[in-house]
């Protein structure tokens, strides 16, 4: 696709990282010349992507049960950690030095050293699901990740902001459970809802929010006590969650509902529906709060909407059905991986600071190019590197 904003400035020289999960590899995209830099193999199945902190590396997720490290300006695979029959929901420790990841297949969390790159230890949380093999990512249309039934095995991992405790949910168990990050233990868990999914914890490490997607249902959990305290009744099924940076609300999108609902994380209530793109499935919001971006893979949009007004600035074709979103650390672009189309979407996200676009002019999205990646790009992240040197 041609450029539809040639004279528009490009970004500056970041590195988008992009995982393409059919063709077992992961793009370096040079967002400042908008070309893909290089292709680097690595393992069958790559389905996340993470930036480790304090680092130049980029941990690759691959459903086959491996992670790989890639090294930055090397841009190649530096070492590959064997998680198990298959991996997923990769977290870093604050500093870096640690991270912990999931195998699904066996029902238990991967304790990871960063600096030596190698397994430290292995946690079983609840029973092995029965009938386990390798999560497939669903097809355009059909039910997302967390919900599809030909992903047996599946589970979403969160860390406390305070580093001390690993939050574990699986789809098959309708429990949460709660590991410590240093005895490497099960501290406890509790029943939530059907096919507990993503997760978000406060900021004040005080409460986990899980998308319960096997109903319309979000539970919210009081980690220190582990006691549930409420399920928030929505509309349509959760598939995934965001919370605000100041923690005071949480973005639930609904894939098969097309719908937002923001709830209250303060006092646990739903405080309004609103209506998406077709099937959205991932969002970002800007540090300062003020536009949440929505990718809708049903319809190959992405929403921008007013945060505090609740109303839409925008919706800009990006693609044929855009799976993940990343701003540029100076968020004057959004980057879209468009898993149908294998391509990624630069979008300039800063035109309503422009003087010259007017008083009255509130579009805050616009198409710059796309870029051919790699086989059905499922995730994307832009270290920001850049910003610290």
């Amino acid at each position: 696709m041609a450029a539809c904003h040639k004279r528009d400035t490009p970004p500056k020289p970041y590195v988008a990282f992009v995982a393409n999960s059919q063709s077992n590899s992961v793009a370096a995209v040079d967002l400042g010349n908008l070309r893909m830099a290089t292709l680097i193999p690595v393992a069958s199945g790559p389905s996340e992507i993470a930036a480790r902190p304090q680092s130049h590396e980029v941990w690759v997720v691959s459903t086959s049960g491996t992670i790989s490290v890639i090294r930055f300006p090397e841009l190649d695979v530096a070492a590959t950690l064997r998680i198990g029959s298959s991996a997923q929901s990769l977290v870093f420790s604050r500093d870096g030095r640690r991270a912990f990841a999931l195998d699904p297949d066996q029902s238990q969390v991967v304790f990871l050293d960063s600096e030596v790159r190698r397994v430290a230890a292995r946690v079983r949380v609840g029973a092995p699901p029965k009938n386990v093999g390798a999560a497939a990512e669903p097809v355009s249309g059909a039910l997302p990740t967390a919900q599809a039934a030909s992903t047996p095995a599946r589970g979403h991992l969160a860390l406390t902001p305070n580093g001390q405790i690993l939050v574990v949910s699986a789809s098959a168990d309708p429990r949460l459970y709660f590991v410590s990050p240093d005895s490497e233990r099960v501290l406890g868990s509790v029943e939530v809802g059907k096919e507990p999914g993503p997760m978000v914890i406060l900021p004040d490490s005080s409460k986990v929010f899980v998308a319960d997607t096997g109903e319309e249902k979000v539970s919210a959990v009081d980690i220190a006590s582990r006691q549930l305290l409420s399920h928030l009744e929505l509309a349509a099924r959760p598939s995934a969650l965001l919370l605000k940076p100041d923690g005071g609300e949480i973005f639930v999108l609904s894939y098969e509902g097309a719908s937002l609902t923001i709830l209250d994380a303060f006092h646990d209530n739903v405080e309004q529906n609103l209506t998406t793109g077709r099937q959205p499935v991932a969002a970002v919001i800007r540090r300062d709060q003020t536009v949440l971006y929505i990718a809708n893979a049903g319809d190959g949009s992405v929403t921008a909407l007013d945060v505090e007004n609740r109303s839409v600035l925008s919706s800009t074709h990006a693609g044929a059905e855009p799976r993940a979103l990343a701003l540029t650390p100076d968020e004057r672009f959004l980057v879209a991986a468009d898993a149908a189309s294998s391509d990624v979407a630069i979008l300039r996200t800063d035109l309503a600071d422009n003087p010259a676009s007017g008083p009255t002019r509130t579009e805050r999205t616009a198409l710059v190019t796309t870029i051919p990646v790699g086989a059905r790009p499922l995730d994307v992240v832009i270290p920001d590197w850049l910003s610290r040197e």
